[in-house]
């Protein structure tokens, strides 16, 4: 969307998070850390950056890159030239072929008007044996709430489908951060934010959201520039079905790979 104004609804360099934002973050960027030891790795809407730094230990080159140019200035502001970050579209990489190993797209593929577009040019710009790593939002938990300027989110089977239609071999999907409902606050607030999704009450921007995030999960925390082990907690996403849509987890990952 060509006027869509993307930092008022991305995880920017400041803003105030939960503890579990902050526990997604980390875990998104360590899970993607075991596949780019030794690698080339793209990150295509990469945000301010909060994951590059973090892959960088591990990966042979890290390119970052993002939509909206007043996020990248930010990435760039606090990388400088230790990362190379670019203002780039995810239907048209501006890459050559076979050019990475390892592709991320975090919490993005909603915002993509052509999410089969993106996932070909992943094809294109990764080497043989190359992996894509995605995660969404998962819109079939009872919590779910769509963001401002999306197209379409994908359910687990939708997920695998994309990636398996578009050559991508050895698919596989993950679940990460499980749907909580089992004490009498955990149940109460559910109640409150399936009512305020179905009244269309939610905020429809991060700021927007801080107020109702404090009162229902208490302090926040303002987001670092860079994750760093230690800072939370990690546990693993967990393997789900590939044909059946799941309800336990909030967020889904895929992962698949280019033949040899």
């Amino acid at each position: 969307m060509e006027n869509a104004d993307y930092t008022t609804v991305t995880e920017i360099t400041g803003c105030n998070v939960t503890s579990e934002q902050l526990q997604r973050m980390y875990t998104r960027y360590r899970f993607a850390s075991e596949f780019c030891e030794g690698k080339d790795v793209l990150e295509v809407a990469c945000g301010s950056g909060q994951g590059l730094g973090y892959l960088a230990k591990k990966a042979k080159r890290v390119v970052g890159g993002d939509y909206d140019g007043k996020i990248v200035k930010c990435a760039k502001d606090y990388y400088k030239d230790r990362i190379e970050i670019r203002q780039l579209d995810a239907h048209n990489l501006p890459f050559d072929n076979k050019s990475f190993d390892v592709l991320i797209l975090y919490e993005a593929i909603y915002y993509l008007a052509q999410p089969e577009k993106f996932v070909n040019e992943a094809y294109r710009v990764l080497r043989d044996n190359g992996v894509l790593i995605m995660c969404t939002a998962n819109k079939d938990w009872s919590g779910f709430n769509p963001s401002p300027y999306t197209y379409k989110y994908f359910s687990a089977p939708e997920l695998f489908e994309l990636l398996k239609q578009n050559e991508f071999i050895n698919v596989a999907l993950y679940g990460d951060c499980p749907v909580k409902v089992n004490t009498f606050k955990d149940r109460i607030i559910s109640a409150i934010k399936k009512a305020a999704v179905a009244l269309n009450l939610i905020p429809k921007t991060m700021k927007g959201k801080e107020l109702l995030k404090r009162l229902f999960m208490g302090k926040l925390i303002p987001l670092p520039p860079e994750i760093k082990d230690g800072m939370t907690e990690y546990t693993p996403p967990v393997t789900i079905p590939q044909d059946t849509p799941t309800t336990q987890y909030k967020v889904l990952f895929a992962v698949g790979y280019t033949p040899r």
